[in-house]
């Protein structure tokens, strides 16, 4: 359980989730924000003001970025079929020859070039450990959707399902 003091209150972190959980499957199931505020018993402009905080517009620079990916290839299809101007993916041996392939100043430099090119992105799709998914977002001020595909370290590849990665992908880019 995740509880914390803020001032003089008290707060049940996993409360919160669960009730922003509760709101997400109501909409989702139809109902319209007035409803969900009737029975939720708190204020629609609350649920107005959350959906905003997660809104992902349709239409934007959208990048894919993982690893270590076992079905990078077919990751690779689904960026090539919705138009992704941007993946960079890799295995786990793929991840290791990255690295043993440059010096220190080379790898710091090459790592700073990935950072630099995905901050021209209005979207990164990120397929991470939940340590490094954590670390994307402390390094850019971006929009992201991060897929933990495991608890870190990761040593081996993981299966991505491609169903989740393909819904997702419909969901945010235009197809024209």
């Amino acid at each position: 359980m995740d509880i914390v003091r803020i001032g003089d209150k008290v707060i049940d972190i996993n409360k919160i989730y669960r009730n922003i959980n509760k709101i997400i499957e109501l909409r989702i199931r139809g109902k319209s924000q007035q409803e969900v505020a009737n029975i939720l018993g708190i204020h629609r402009t609350f649920i107005s003001r959350l959906e905003g905080l997660g809104e992902i517009r349709k239409g934007k620079s959208v990048a894919l970025i993982g690893f270590p990916i076992k079905n990078k290839e077919e990751v690779e299809n689904l960026c090539l079929k919705y138009g992704i101007e941007y993946n960079f993916l890799m295995s786990e041996e793929e991840r290791w020859r990255f690295l043993q392939d440059r010096s220190g100043l080379e790898l710091f430099n090459k790592v700073l070039d990935i950072i630099a090119e995905l901050r021209n992105y209005d979207l990164i799709i990120t397929l991470f450990s939940d340590m490094r998914n954590s670390l994307v977002h402390k390094l850019l001020d971006k929009e992201i959707i991060s897929i933990d595909i495991g608890q870190s370290p990761l040593t081996e590849d993981v299966e991505i399902d491609l169903k989740v990665i393909e819904n997702i992908l419909k969901l945010v880019k235009d197809r024209g």
